[in-house]
């Protein structure tokens, strides 16, 4: 093989189309814009314009409430809790506190609040203090010999 029979795959790099470049390439004068008009001018964005029609968007009935002051936690699996304490970066004989579970790096940020979820088994007795739970997780560590008690003004759901 020498550098002058070096070629790419066939079908691998394609020809530019060069519009407006005389009417025999197919694409000279109007470039293949048609004639007059907003698109057929430069710097055209008209995405969801209907040419004055109401938009699709617009006629569609609108659902639901978003609460503007609603809590966001940070959610965490009891599984997860357990996989963590199993690797020693949580310390199962003292209290699980939403710090604890921050410092061990097991939750990035508290935000509103940490809620447990009860996904996953848990083996060993824990306290576990948060500002959520779910009514399954607290029945699960209950029954592992542990106790959660949920914090703040947040009910157990």
């Amino acid at each position: 093989m020498r550098l002058n029979e070096l070629h790419d795959n066939p079908g691998a790099t394609k020809k530019r189309k060069r519009v407006a470049r005389g009417p025999g390439s197919g694409t000279g004068k109007t470039a293949g814009r048609g004639v007059k008009g907003q698109k057929s001018r430069s710097g055209v964005a008209i995405n969801g314009y209907e040419g004055g029609q109401m938009p699709l968007y617009q006629r569609l009935p609108k659902r639901g409430f978003n609460k503007p002051n609603r809590k966001k936690f940070a959610v965490v699996n009891l599984g997860l809790i357990q996989k963590f304490v199993d690797a020693k970066k949580i310390d199962a004989s003292a209290d699980i506190t939403e710090d604890a579970l921050v410092a061990s790096g097991l939750v990035r940020r508290k935000l509103d609040g940490i809620r447990v979820l009860a996904k996953g088994d848990v083996t060993s007795k824990l306290t576990i203090a948060v500002s959520g739970a779910s009514k399954s997780a607290i029945d699960a560590v209950a029954k592992a010999g542990g106790s959660l008690t949920v914090t703040n003004t947040v009910a157990a759901e």
